[in-house]
């Protein structure tokens, strides 16, 4: 079992391994989660990198990872456990047909473990030889306050009650990472359970290092562009900047266009892999866009 990094440094040099590019301040919090055993809250626009934090620990910690894509309407029997009715059905039937008519007996045996449905949550709560997996509550935002609540249980005291089995204790605690795009607010008591990050933007050096240790084939000059282009873009009024996954894929589009630098029909023919919204597409297309290159340009 890979254990956890023992200091600043050393979460630092995981990220590093698993070619994600963090500052210090990002890399301070995830190192005292991972010691306190506490959930890391993340938030942050969409496509900054933050659901990403779950599945480079999960690899650089050799640990499973387990993860709840969050969903309006989201319940307990989605996220946590549920029975397999249709095989309970079955048994009762079975055991009726043999002339079984202990209802007690025959309760005993279909509400047991082996029609026993677990869901992400239930399954984080389970030993592994490699250590206490990685558990990704993605985009809690979307769910409503009640679904809230119902975590408080598991954030607290890692266990879950199941009423016709018991208690559910994790030997360990999972890691736990939150992630929310602010949508709506997360309420305070589910906040205080976890250290709290907010993800931003990169900075262009920051950036400009995500690029190449993501997308290395993209040529020097052209990923240069890129940034710069990215970091003027996300200062124009748009519905919806984009995020560092919008500019990996725009790089990726131009490299495979045999892009070597941007000029600005290339710009706007390419737009619509930077840009998810039309409204947004209109507004940046044409003679915008050229002048918005054309600083670019000239800048570096």
């Amino acid at each position: 079992m890979i254990s956890v990094p023992a200091s600043i440094e050393d979460t630092l040099d995981l990220l590093k391994r698993e070619h994600y590019v963090a500052d210090r301040g990002f890399a301070t919090v995830l190192f005292l989660a991972l010691k306190m055993g506490r959930p890391l809250f993340l938030e942050g626009e969409a496509g900054v990198g933050k659901t990403e934090i779950a599945k480079v620990l999960a690899r650089g910690l050799g640990r499973k990872l387990i993860r709840l894509q969050c969903y309006e309407g989201l319940d307990a029997a989605a996220a946590l456990y549920e029975w397999n009715y249709a095989g309970q059905m079955m048994a009762i039937r079975l055991g009726e047909a043999a002339g079984e008519h202990d209802k007690e007996r025959l309760a005993g045996d279909v509400f047991s473990e082996r029609y026993l449905v677990k869901r992400p949550l239930l399954q984080a709560l389970e030993p592994d030889p490699a250590g206490p997996p990685v558990l990704l509550i993605d985009e809690l935002d979307r769910t409503d306050e009640a679904f809230e609540a119902f975590l408080l249980e598991i954030l607290s005291d890692f266990q879950a009650t199941i009423p016709e089995l018991g208690t559910v204790k994790a030997p360990a605690p999972p890691i736990v990472v939150i992630t929310s795009n602010r949508t709506r607010e997360v309420h305070d008591a589910l906040k205080r359970r976890c250290l709290y990050h907010w993800v931003d933007y990169p900075d262009a050096p920051r950036e400009l290092s995500i690029l190449k240790e993501k997308r290395p084939k993209t040529p020097a000059k052209l990923s240069k562009q890129i940034i710069a282009f990215v970091q003027a873009i996300r200062k124009e009024d748009l519905f919806k900047v984009p995020g560092v996954a919008e500019t990996l894929d725009w790089a990726t589009a131009l490299v495979e266009l045999d892009a070597v630098a941007l000029d600005p029909s290339l710009v706007s023919d390419t737009l619509g892999v930077l840009l998810k919204y039309q409204d947004d597409i209109l507004k940046m297309q044409g003679s915008r866009a050229k002048e918005i290159l054309d600083e670019v340009k000239a800048g570096l």
